[in-house]
């Protein structure tokens, strides 16, 4: 067997199942098999290989799923694949091949079922890895910081639960001015060019990693600048995005045979939970409604997901993913994030004022700059709003860093009649590479952002109720 030429990556991960996607390559003529086989830290026999057959309509990827697997356990696994001598292999059959495994061992540990632990995250955005010539330029400078990621995760506690890449992790547009990439072969080559770079390879073989887009997996801006020659360039990147991106994640439910359900899905948000914490990962870019008399950030049937899961959740921590801000607005260029939809962002605001809703946290990217900060109301003084935003991971050269300037701070976030809207800086704004890791205590959320190399650049503690 071959070592995988994407991956392996943990995608979604409970307390008894792993998902973990892997590509192989294409023969002529020749039918390839991928595989992955698993077993408990401390055991020495493995389990019976889990195979997929590859095609080439999947860009020879797939997902294999680990089911029957133990809580809060440390499991290590095989992953490769390989193509038979004989076309007329099955799934079935495979599996009674004398198969050579790819001597490298994975690893990766399963969720405690325990409710109330501390539990720990790592949220980030914004990788960019210029291609020229379909070729990665200096591709050790967008990934070293993932080195620096595995390296807290191997010597941190507790013990890192998963990685939210929060959007733009690739960009479709990177040349968008000279040679903008269209075709699906050109989108393809960047998902394999980003995802198989040594750092974060190693990262996303071992850490649960989820993922949502934004628009640069599309085109800047998109669709306040899309043409009505992009309606392919649309297909063909939300293609790639479901089989690099999407197919990993909670957005596909797990059959009865155990394997993953594969039909293309209607829509891109989902949510995750893990003990009294609970995420909801929206989808702020693809259902966009630009028209005046309607505008939204999220359609209808999101925005009624969204508010159904803030009322009747349970968790004890709400984390709502969206991958462009949500607050506070940017004094030029905010009309891609929240602040052109202030009417749907009220009417979320208000649900979560009106009904009392405690530890409500917006997760964010797409800035190029990180901050935290709490939104207030003026009349209502149990009303409290955290947002927190990591961007980015590897910036362009051609792109400025965001700073304390760049966003709209001396005046309230909206008035109402009921009360304006207050919002403060609860941070200092990070203008420089970087990653934030998120521990969750008992009593407090501790956002810890640090440097491409890993050293620590502030940390804020953020107060649970």
């Amino acid at each position: 067997m071959l070592k995988p030429t994407v991956g392996p990556i943990i995608g979604h991960t409970t307390t008894n199942h792993a998902r973990i996607f892997l590509r192989g390559e294409t023969k002529k003529y020749a039918s390839a098999f991928a595989g992955v086989r698993y077993r408990r830290a401390d055991d020495e026999h493995w389990s019976k290989g889990t195979f997929v057959k590859l095609s080439i309509v999947r860009d020879m990827a797939d997902v294999i799923v680990l089911n029957d697997l133990e809580a809060n356990t440390n499991y290590e696994y095989q992953a490769g694949w390989f193509s038979p001598m004989s076309p007329a292999h099955t799934v079935e059959s495979v599996q009674e091949l004398p198969l050579q495994w790819p001597r490298e061992l994975y690893r990766f540990r399963t969720p405690s079922n325990e409710i109330i632990i501390p539990r720990a995250y790592v949220v980030g955005s914004c990788r960019y890895l210029r291609l020229t010539a379909g070729i990665p330029s200096s591709p050790q400078l967008g990934d070293r910081i993932f080195e620096s990621i595995h390296h807290l995760v191997e010597n941190t506690q507790p013990p890192v639960s998963a990685m939210l890449m929060t959007g733009d992790q690739i960009y479709v547009d990177d040349l968008n001015f000279i040679a903008p990439d269209r075709e699906y072969a050109e989108i393809l080559k960047k998902y394999r060019a980003a995802f198989s770079q040594p750092g974060i390879t190693t990262l996303m073989s071992r850490v649960p990693t989820y993922m949502i887009l934004d628009d640069h997996e599309i085109e800047d801006n998109w669709p306040a600048n899309a043409g009505k020659a992009d309606d392919e360039l649309y297909r063909n990147a939300m293609t790639a995005y479901e089989l690099y991106q999407a197919s990993h994640s909670p957005l596909h439910k797990l059959g009865e045979n155990g394997k993953v359900d594969c039909t293309r899905p209607d829509h891109y948000w989902y949510q995750l939970s893990e003990g009294d914490i609970e995420w909801f990962v929206t989808d702020s870019r693809t259902r966009r409604n630009l028209s005046a008399g309607n505008r939204r950030i999220l359609d209808e049937e999101q925005e009624q997901a969204l508010c159904h899961w803030l009322i009747n959740s349970p968790a004890r921590v709400k984390f709502v993913v969206t991958s462009v801000m949500f607050y506070p607005d940017r004094t030029l260029n905010g009309d891609d994030a929240w602040k052109a939809f202030p009417e749907q962002r009220l009417r979320l605001l208000e649900t979560i004022r009106t009904h009392r809703l405690k530890n409500v946290i917006f997760v964010s990217g797409d800035v190029h700059g990180s901050l935290t900060s709490r939104l207030s109301h003026s009349e209502d003084p149990d009303f409290e709003v955290h947002t927190l935003v990591s961007s980015p991971l590897c910036n362009s050269k051609l792109l400025p860093y965001a700073r304390e300037s760049t966003f709209i701070l001396d005046q309230p976030l909206t008035r109402t009649a009921a009360g304006d809207y207050r919002h403060e800086l609860t941070s200092k704004v990070v203008s420089q590479d970087n990653f934030a890791h998120l521990v969750v205590e008992r009593d407090h959320l501790r956002v810890n952002y640090h440097d491409r190399e890993g050293k620590l650049l502030q940390s804020v503690r953020i107060a649970l109720h």
